[in-house]
C-alpha cells in the first residue's frame, strides 16, 4: 500500500513533448520550478500520488540483456538517487527518452512531471521516490465569481483535472539491485499504443511479491478450470464454477497458500491434480514466471480476482443463473419433449 500523508515534494520540474512520429516538437525547461506556494505543493502531492494509494502490483526495472544499467529509466534514476543536485538536467534526459518511444500514431502530446519526493511510504516503510508522470487529457472549466450585486462567468480550457492522472509512475529508492521497486498507473489507453508507456519508455517486468504470486496462482487456475480442463476432461458448466466458487473459498479463508492442500481441498481429483500441476509448470516455462508452492495470500490480490471469477450459468438469452454453493442443489436433465433444463433445490427464499 502506498500513503503519502507524511510524504514530502522536494523537487519538480515539467517539460511538455509531442509525438515523434507526427514530428511535433518539445519544449524542455531551463531549470526545475521553485516551491514556494504551499497550496499548489498541496495540489500537486493529490494530482500525483492519491491514485496510487489502490495500486498493489509492483514492478522492477529491466532489460532484455539482463544488464540493468542499459535500462535508461534505471540508470536516470540512479544517477538522481545518488546526487540530487544533478535531478533537471536528468528530469530533461527522461523526457527526452519518452518522447524518443512516443512513436505510436495515437500517442497524445502532452507535460511531462519529474517529481523528487521524501517519506512516501510503502508497505509501512517511509523511502524515497522519483516520480514520473505525463498529463494527456485537458478539460474546460467554469468559474462564476461575485460581480457586486450581481454573478459573472469565466471558463479557463485546456486545464487539468487533478483527480484524473493519466500516466504516472513511482521509483521508490530501495531493492536497487533487482531494478527498484516500481509502481504504474496508466488511464489513458488500453489499446495497444498504450504498451509503450510499461514496456518502451520504463521497460518493466512484474515483482515477483506475494500480490502477484496470489493473483498468478488465481489466474492460471481458472485459466486451467475453464480452458483446459475441456482438452483432457468430459466436465459440465456447473462443475466448472463449483471448482471456482471453491478455489475462491480457499483463498478467502487461508492465510498462507500450499499447493498440495489445494490440490486436495479444491481440486480433489488426482487425475485432474496432476493435469493442474502440469499446466501451472507449462505456464511457468512459457511466461519465465515461477510460482511458488508455498506463499502467503494477498488479500487484495484475491478481492481483485473475485471480481473476474464468475459464477453465472447462461442459458440462452433468457436466463443468467449465479451459483454461489454447492452444485449438488442443481439438477440438469432433458424432458420427453428433448429441452434441456436444470431442476434448484433451496430451503429459504431471500
Amino acid at each position: 500500500m502506498i500513503t503519502y500523508f507524511e510524504a514530502q515534494l522536494n523537487k519538480i520540474s515539467i517539460h511538455k513533448i509531442g509525438n515523434k512520429s507526427q514530428n511535433e516538437p518539445c519544449n524542455f525547461s531551463n531549470e526545475e520550478i521553485k516551491l514556494n506556494d504551499e497550496l499548489i505543493s498541496s495540489l500537486l502531492m493529490q494530482y500525483f500520488l492519491s491514485s496510487f494509494e489502490k495500486v498493489n502490483e509492483l514492478y522492477h526495472f529491466s532489460h532484455v540483456s539482463e544488464k540493468l544499467e542499459l535500462n535508461e529509466m534505471f540508470h536516470f534514476a540512479s544517477e538522481i538517487f545518488d546526487n540530487s543536485d544533478n535531478f533537471h538536467e536528468n528530469s530533461t534526459q527522461i523526457a527526452k527518452h519518452l518522447y524518443d518511444v512516443s512513436n505510436h500514431p495515437k500517442i497524445k502530446s502532452g507535460e511531462v512531471y519529474v517529481a523528487h519526493f521524501k517519506q512516501l511510504q510503502i508497505d509501512g516503510e517511509l523511502l524515497e521516490a522519483i516520480g514520473i508522470f505525463k498529463s494527456e487529457t485537458k478539460e474546460t472549466y467554469l468559474k462564476v465569481y461575485p460581480d457586486h450585486k450581481n454573478f459573472q462567468v469565466t471558463c479557463e480550457q485546456d486545464a487539468i483535472n487533478i483527480k484524473k492522472l493519466d500516466k504516472g509512475c513511482l521509483v521508490f529508492n530501495t531493492e536497487k539491485e533487482a531494478g527498484y521497486r516500481v509502481a504504474v498507473i496508466d488511464q489513458t489507453n488500453k489499446s495497444t499504443e498504450a504498451v509503450y508507456w510499461v514496456d518502451e519508455f520504463l521497460s518493466l517486468k512484474v515483482r515477483n511479491d506475494n500480490y502477484n504470486q496470489t493473483s498468478n496462482a488465481l489466474s492460471i487456475y481458472k485459466e486451467f478450470v475453464t480452458k483446459g480442463m475441456d482438452e483432457e476432461f468430459e466436465i459440465s458448466k456447473t462443475d466448472k464454477i463449483d471448482l471456482l466458487n471453491r478455489s475462491m473459498k480457499y483463498f478467502k479463508e487461508k492465510d498462507n497458500f500450499d499447493m498440495d492442500e489445494f490440490a486436495t481441498e479444491v481440486i480433489d481429483n488426482t487425475q485432474a491434480i496432476e493435469s493442474f500441476k502440469k499446466y501451472k509448470s507449462n505456464y511457468e516455462e512459457e511466461f519465465e514466471t515461477e510460482i511458488a508452492d508455498n506463499f502467503e495470500i494477498s488479500n487484495a490480490a484475491v478481492k481483485k480476482q473475485a471480481r473476474v471469477f464468475k459464477s453465472i450459468l447462461k442459458l440462452d438469452k433468457n436466463f443468467h443463473i449465479y451459483i454461489h454453493g454447492n452444485n449438488e442443489f442443481i439438477e440438469k436433465g432433458v424432458d420427453e419433449q428433448g429441452r434441456k433444463f436444470y431442476k434448484l433445490y433451496y430451503e429459504n427464499e431471500l
